[in-house]
């Protein structure tokens, strides 16, 4: 015996928008379960606090080709979680270019380097939803057309779209989750998105919150831990399939679909129903405001999750007043 010690190297992920809402949950989580984190978020709303200490962190923003590159250099991942993203619908609308520079470019700055520097396999943060436009029927499953309706919506499918040419093209291996509307400890209550978030931080002021249009537009929300746990499926699931098997898929099936897969809960709450939830909790005594409609907000929007059950064998662990609870409870002991 030589007396060596054998090293086993731990698999490494790059996490980009690491330090925002979601990535820090599935930073959290990987963290976790032994994996070797490498973070890149600008911090144009993440927070470094986010994250544990012992966390590699690199404050890049993803448009940046030179900087990101620099990363992939240094770090060499062998997997990447995709989060960094333009998020507001409503300022997509606005400001279509500024959409499409962070969420496509930005992701085709990412996607170069996965293939240059030989990553493994991309987990995409996609939108369940905004890919659809307004479905007729629900839950929405993942045969619905795609045919998005807001330019943060045409941006999530045109980036699935590029997933699915480096795939045929480079074996660049991927899963897309298409995310319900994502609540819980860490969301932004000062954006434009993340109702949850805003409603509890001004009632938690005793500020009454102004709910868009008749508050009748109905969401399927989904707690943060549980798109967690979906993700570091996802990943495990990239990592089962053999090269030998992708390449063998590539030629039988060269018009293969979209690798895309529904988070949510398959249940739909209103924004009055959410709000009278919210009321009841945090025992508030004031009714809300209402306001003009917001520019590309869909009337209905609920998912199918049979595709990830059958797939990934996963399943919404936290039940909407489970997760609403814990969410007050952070924003209170936060002081946000």
């Amino acid at each position: 015996m030589s007396g060596k010690k054998i090293v086993t190297m731990k698999e490494k992920i790059l996490v980009t928008g690491g330090a925002g809402f979601i990535g820090s949950h599935i930073v959290d989580l990987f963290f976790e379960n032994n994996y070797d984190i490498v973070v890149i978020d600008d911090l144009s709303s993440g927070r470094k606090e986010n994250l544990h200490s012992e966390i590699k962190f690199h404050k890049v923003n993803i448009t940046n080709a030179r900087d990101l590159a620099k990363v992939f250099e240094k770090e060499k991942p062998d997997y990447t979680v995709h989060e960094a993203a333009q998020i507001s619908v409503s300022l997509s609308v606005r400001d279509p270019l500024f959409d499409a520079q962070t969420n496509i470019i930005g992701s085709l700055n990412l996607l170069q380097n996965c293939v240059k520097y030989r990553v493994k396999g991309v987990v995409f943060a996609s939108s369940g939803g905004t890919v659809y436009g307004e479905p007729k029927e629900f839950p929405v499953n993942e045969n619905h057309p795609l045919i998005p309706l807001s330019p943060y919506g045409i941006s999530k499918v045109t980036v699935e779209h590029y997933l699915n040419f480096y795939k045929k093209n480079y074996q660049l291996d991927y899963v897309a989750l298409r995310y319900g509307n994502v609540y819980g400890p860490r969301q932004d209550p000062f954006g434009e998105a993340g109702v949850i978030a805003i409603f509890i931080q001004k009632m938690l002021k005793g500020e009454r919150p102004t709910i868009n249009g008749d508050g009748e537009y109905i969401r399927d929300y989904v707690y943060v831990k549980d798109v967690a746990y979906a993700t570091l499926l996802a990943l495990q699931n990239i990592k089962k399939r053999s090269q030998a098997q992708i390449s063998a898929e590539f030629k039988i099936k060269p018009k293969q679909s979209l690798d895309g897969f529904n988070l949510g809960t398959e249940q739909g709450t209103s924004v009055n129903e959410l709000f009278t939830l919210l009321k009841e909790y945090i025992k508030f005594s004031h009714s809300a405001n209402y306001g003009p409609e917001r520019a590309g907000d869909l009337r209905k929007n609920i998912l199918s999750c049979q595709k990830i059950q059958n797939t990934f064998q996963w399943k919404p662990q936290t039940e909407l007043s489970l997760g609403l609870k814990e969410t007050i409870d952070w924003f209170k002991k936060s002081g946000e």
